[in-house]
């Protein structure tokens, strides 16, 4: 099963857009498909053992969408009296609107419109993220993206994303067909199945970007993650 990408051929989510009911529901999908499918659990995994009771730490999140990745993080830190300065980035203007109506109750998150390609910091970062968005770019400017995380990190980076297979794809459409009908969620959902990248694939990005020994690991609900630390 090849992979399949065509840059002239975007998500919903990503068309340029104002913000609206439709984007709102599929924001608020994604964020339920981070919840119950593993995003979470694999992120504080990390987390746990890469923030430890009251350190300091400087994070990015590339590519945010709606913030639940850094609000998520900062619950987890102030539980263990971490303190964090979380940067969440975004192109989309819409959804980082959404965003910050959401984190109105965390002052340690800033939201920033760039292009994650582009986004860069003098001071650099302890972490650097960057969740279910390898896939929305081509070959080519996924190593980009896999050399900027490299090149803005200090300690820490972590990619995660789907794991692309029969598996993933049954799965995807099972579920925006009986339950997730929403036409913007099942159009993006379907699309992202087709293309996301296989392991041996995503290992590969990450040698062709100069990572060196990083881990890799796949994990439940046809998920995977490359890191650094």
């Amino acid at each position: 099963m090849k992979r399949s990408f065509d840059p002239a051929v975007l998500e919903m989510m990503d068309r340029p857009q104002p913000v609206s009911p439709e984007l709102e529901r599929d924001l608020a999908r994604i964020r339920q498909f981070n919840r119950w499918f593993g995003s979470y659990r694999l992120i504080l995994r990390f987390m746990r053992r890469w923030i430890e009771p009251g350190a300091r730490r400087r994070i990015v999140d590339l590519a945010t969408g709606s913030g639940d990745i850094p609000r998520l993080i900062a619950d987890y830190a102030r539980k263990i009296g971490a303190q964090l300065e979380i940067d969440a980035v975004d192109r989309q203007s819409a959804t980082l609107e959404i965003a910050k109506k959401l984190s109105a109750g965390y002052p340690e998150i800033s939201y920033h419109e760039a292009n994650i390609l582009e986004w860069n910091s003098a001071e650099g970062y302890d972490v650097v993220l960057c969740t279910l968005t390898l896939h929305h770019f081509s070959d080519e400017d996924a190593v980009r993206l896999l050399r900027q995380c490299h090149q803005l990190s200090r300690q820490f980076v972590l990619i995660s994303d789907l794991r692309r297979g029969f598996l993933l794809k049954a799965g995807v459409y099972l579920l925006t067909a009986l339950i997730f009908r929403e036409p913007m969620t099942r159009y993006d959902a379907r699309l992202s199945a087709a293309r996301a990248f296989s392991f041996s694939e995503m290992r590969d990005l990450a040698l062709r970007a100069g990572w060196q020994n990083f881990g890799h690991e796949k994990f439940r609900f046809a998920r995977q993650a490359i890191w650094l630390e």
